[in-house]
């Protein structure tokens, strides 16, 4: 929605203009006043109300709006009245994040609505287009403008896997074939094509006449399981190259005030922070930008967090028990649940017993007729050999533990096995010997009785940039990963990687060619550096039935459910492990926290949502 008409308007931001009479001297104690910088080139965004000339700013259309989908941006420049800028604000739907950006008096504007309206604890950040502009160098991706509402769609997972507010499909694809002054790209994988990253530009030349010639960038996103490096730069780097060949004078952005990282990108890149503010409204997504959330809640990990933030959206109190271990209690009426992140009282002792001890786990799925692999308890003398020999690649790991602690994949000499006992035995003194299955590991998270988000998990790798070394490259994905799950995921640098890599051919000193991809670890663990993809509307319903028979014979309400697979869209499977208190930050964009949060609190509904996963992508004519 974008409003276009022109017409004189009183703003009191006309440039001061000459008098015919010259004007009486000033006492000579007071000193002459600065004059005003007359036609100042950013004087109507940067808040120079002194020296925007009035012509310009007639210039533009008045009353401006862009759906986004997500929310709104709202041109506060172009509204002469106050009020009337105020109330568009207020006509924000639920579900939206409206952002008002260039506002001629931010702190006015809120001081008529401050129980609605906020000030966003954000800086906005300036490119000045001066000269050309590097070209945008990308390893092992595309940078491409939106091509189908498929498209679309991969946009909404990479936002939600990052925490943002999603849009409708239907939204973006008309803003991308309707309206030329916004611009959708994606960052495309060179090996598989899915999408990994997303950024949109609006040209404010084109939407309303903008006499500043100005640009504005919004919605970075990078998926936070991918492993190529540089996707955030090329994106932004390509739409700047793309606005400055239109002739725009700038690129503006905004960046929340503590993100160390983007404001480090983005500095790098050539912008400068200017003096431009942003409006919101005080609504339950922007909640933890204008009240500090309860005590303790900041210092959750991504596992608790995302479920006490889902509870406080609706409402729910949240008192944390023991923020290190993820506890609290969650209240709302009359009914009160204690939570250790997805562990809830609703899971009974003698579940959390049988997944945690695996031996017992696979005791009770087999007899429920679910397929496990040939395996056997360790006895540390020449029988583990003997079984080695006679089923080949074998896995190994302790009976109790978890994050993937202690377990070793791919063991095939006695050797290699004597090795990986040891370390085993190191977390529990029981030690499991399973023959190896082919396949990728699929993680099924059943909450009371359905699957509600299916992933494939894959070991870390790396791709080669040609200039670093291995070593190199593993610090930089590790730091990568730990940014993007809040420390909780990092590639070790170990005997372990090391033999990984060597396997392969490489040493950690060697430097990997450009665009070549290496696996540093065995195992698929999130802890480990490993990531996670959805597949759930790919996973075969069968699959699904088995999940969900597993946790019903284990006797548990919340798991995650561990599979080898040759095909998600196969029957095919073993069985691995259960989880009693699976990650749900780890499987966006399925609602899982929200499925968690239903199930503790069924009468207490949710935020409606612009776009879910299950949604069908409109197809163009």
């Amino acid at each position: 929605m974008v409003a276009a008409s022109r017409h004189h308007r009183e703003r009191g931001m006309t440039a001061l203009e000459p008098d015919a009479a010259a004007p009486a001297p000033a006492p000579a104690s007071t000193p002459d006043p600065e004059p005003p910088v007359e036609d100042h080139t950013e004087a109507i965004t940067m808040g120079l109300h002194d020296a925007s000339p009035q012509h310009l700013v007639d210039a533009m259309a008045d009353d401006v709006e862009l759906e986004l989908g997500w929310g709104r941006l709202i041109f506060g420049q172009t509204f002469a009245d106050p009020e009337k800028l105020a109330e568009a604000l207020q006509q924000e739907r639920p579900g939206r994040r409206d952002i008002c950006i260039y506002a001629r008096e931010s702190h006015v504007l809120v001081a008529r609505s401050p129980a609605e309206l906020f000030i966003d604890p954000s800086h906005t950040y300036r490119k000045r287009f001066t000269g050309e502009l590097p070209p945008a160098e990308p390893i092992g991706f595309t940078v491409r403008t939106l091509e189908s509402p498929e498209d679309a769609d991969s946009m909404n997972r990479v936002y939600v896997r990052c925490g943002m507010v999603p849009a409708p499909v239907d939204v973006i694809w008309r803003n991308h074939t309707e309206n030329p002054a916004v611009i959708y790209l994606v960052a495309v994988r060179d090996d598989d094509g899915s999408i990994v990253g997303t950024v949109t530009g609006v040209d404010h030349k084109q939407l309303f006449d903008d006499p500043e010639d100005g640009s504005s960038l919004w919605s970075l996103a990078v998926d936070p399981a991918a492993s190529l490096p540089g996707v955030g730069a090329a994106l932004t780097r390509t739409l700047a190259g793309m606005l400055h060949a239109r002739g725009r004078a700038y690129l503006d952005l905004s960046v929340a005030h503590d993100n160390a990282a983007a404001i480090g990108l983005y500095e790098k890149l050539g912008f400068q922070r200017v003096p431009v503010l942003a409006v919101k409204r005080k609504n339950a997504i922007n909640e933890p930008l204008f009240t500090h959330p309860p005590e303790t809640v900041d210092d959750l990990n991504p596992y608790a967090r995302i479920i006490a933030d889902e509870a406080i959206r609706r409402g729910i109190w949240v008192e944390v028990l023991d923020a290190g271990a993820g506890e609290m209690r969650l209240s709302h009426g009359g009914r009160t649940v204690i939570t250790r992140e997805s562990l809830s009282e609703f899971t009974s002792a003698v579940a959390m017993s049988r997944c945690d001890d695996k031996r017992q786990t696979r005791r009770i799925v087999s007899d429920a007729g679910i397929t496990v692999p040939k395996g056997r308890l360790a006895t540390f003398d020449e029988a583990d050999h003997k079984f080695l020999a006679e089923v080949g690649d074998v896995v190994v790991k302790p009976t109790r533990g978890e994050q993937g602690k202690g377990i070793t994949v791919g063991v095939g000499s006695p050797e290699e096995l004597d090795a990986a006992l040891h370390r085993a035995r190191e977390q529990h003194p029981e030690v499991l010997i399973e023959q190896r299955a082919k396949g990728d590991d699929l993680r099924l998270v059943v909450i009371d009785g359905k699957v509600v988000a299916a992933a494939i998990r894959r070991p870390a790798e790396i791709v080669g940039t040609g200039g670093h070394t291995i070593r190199e490259l593993i610090e930089t994905q590790s730091r990568r990963r730990a940014a993007a799950t809040g420390g909780e995921s990092r590639i070790p640098m170990d005997d372990v990687t090391a033999s990984t890599v060597a396997e392969a051919g490489w040493s950690l000193d060697d430097v990997l060619p450009e665009g070549q991809r290496l696996r540093v670890r065995r195992t698929a663990n999130l802890h480990q550096g490993g990531t996670i993809h959805d597949v759930t509307a790919e996973v075969n319903p069968e699959l699904c039935r088995v999940g969900v028979r597993a946790a019903e014979a284990i006797g548990i309400p919340v798991t995650g459910i561990d599979l080898l697979v040759p095909d998600v869209r196969g029957t095919e499977y073993v069985f691995i492990e259960a989880n009693e208190r699976p990650g749900l930050a780890n499987h966006e964009p399925q609602p899982t926290a929200a499925a968690f949060v239903d199930f503790l609190f069924p009468q207490q509904p949710g935020l409606p949502q612009a776009w879910t996963p299950s949604e069908t992508p409109i197809r163009p004519d």
